[in-house]
């Protein structure tokens, strides 16, 4: 009978836990199994299942990235915390920070395709998910639809806005606030309704890095633009009319000299080209638009390192070997010649 078999044999006092080789360390020791996916693991590896595979060998390189389930503390909520996904790199350095905001739908493939780029380029990447967080549901989804369709946009006004906004700014603080991150290099991503709330949330927040939006809905008030101050990308497709609102009130809000503003506008494309769920979606133009995305983020969280000075070139004196040939070279002493020895007096006659 096999290792991985056996576990249904188990008291419940004993667990799941079989005696076996686990398939990542190779080390035969207490492995948790897993009938359906046919993992032999221990527990270390356990628990970052979602990105270890049973093909790797004993001493293989890390992952660029691993998963795992946090729970942050907000009072945007009646318990208190609210759970989200948390991608994070094998790399140890400190690494900068991505919040993804979504919108009430929760993680969707749009994020998910989003999370997983940033973490690859060395990200650590949050989403808070909205779906399993208590006291958000079809209200805020209402309060969302509403105001971008009656109100000129996702409206402040709203208590529902506003305790989204709460949930993500304190989401935010808790990435920030994590060992191994530079909580001086932070972004934020949304697409659609989350897009919209990254920039409301972008407004509140004036020590963000970049802003990257993807075909955000139009935001009340209008000008709402002109707070944010980290530079913006913003992408959208030329057949999305309520994208083209939005982009003219980034473009019309009296932004701050010092603050870029980036459009990438896809040709034919339509709202939610970059869900691959969807039937808009388009791979050759969705991968146009990650890859300026990618680029974009990379530039201001993960810039290259200066460049070491040159040497420092001697400068010589053009004078100096025209003075230095002008001297007489001396010649070499002679060697003294011996002495003469005395003569030897004469004889008397």
């Amino acid at each position: 009978m096999r290792d991985d078999d056996r576990m249904m044999d188990l008291p419940n006092e004993f667990g799941s836990g079989v005696i076996g080789v686990c398939d990542i360390c190779g080390v035969r020791q207490a492995v948790i199994v897993l009938s359906k996916e046919r993992y032999k693991l221990c527990v270390l590896d356990f628990l970052n299942k979602t990105w270890l595979k049973t093909d790797k060998e004993p001493g293989a390189p890390l992952p660029l990235y691993r998963s795992d389930r946090v729970w942050f503390e907000t009072e945007a909520t009646g318990s208190g915390r609210a759970p989200a996904i948390l991608l994070i790199p094998t790399k140890t350095v400190r690494h900068p920070v991505v919040l993804i905001t979504p919108d009430v739908y929760g993680i969707t493939t749009t994020l998910l395709d989003a999370a997983i780029r940033f973490a690859r380029e060395g990200c650590e990447v949050m989403i808070p998910d909205v779906a399993k967080t208590d006291g958000i549901g079809a209200g805020h989804h209402v309060a969302l639809r509403a105001g971008s369709r009656f109100r000129g946009g996702v409206s402040l006004r709203s208590q529902k806005v506003v305790d989204l906004l709460h949930l993500y700014t304190d989401a935010l603080a808790f990435l920030r606030n994590r060992d191994m991150v530079d909580p001086g290099r932070a972004a934020v991503f949304g697409a659609s309704y989350g897009a919209s709330l990254a920039l409301v949330l972008a407004s509140q927040d004036t020590r963000l890095t970049a802003v990257a939006l993807a075909y955000p809905q139009p935001v009340s008030p209008d000008d709402l633009g002109k707070l944010v101050t980290a530079p913006v990308l913003l992408v959208t497709g030329s057949a999305d009319r309520v994208a083209r609102k939005a982009r003219a009130q980034l473009e019309g809000a009296g932004r701050p000299t010092s603050t870029s503003l980036e459009v990438l506008e896809l040709p034919g494309m339509r709202h939610d080209f970059l869900a691959r769920d969807m039937s808009a979606y388009d791979l050759p133009q969705a991968e146009v638009a990650w890859s300026r995305i990618q680029a974009f983020l990379k530039q201001r969280l993960l810039p290259a390192p200066p460049r070491p000075p040159p040497p420092p070139v001697l400068k010589t004196d053009p004078a100096a070997p025209a003075a230095s040939s002008a001297k007489t070279t001396p010649s070499p002493r002679t060697p003294p010649r011996p002495a003469a020895s005395p003569r030897p007096p004469a004889p008397s006659a």
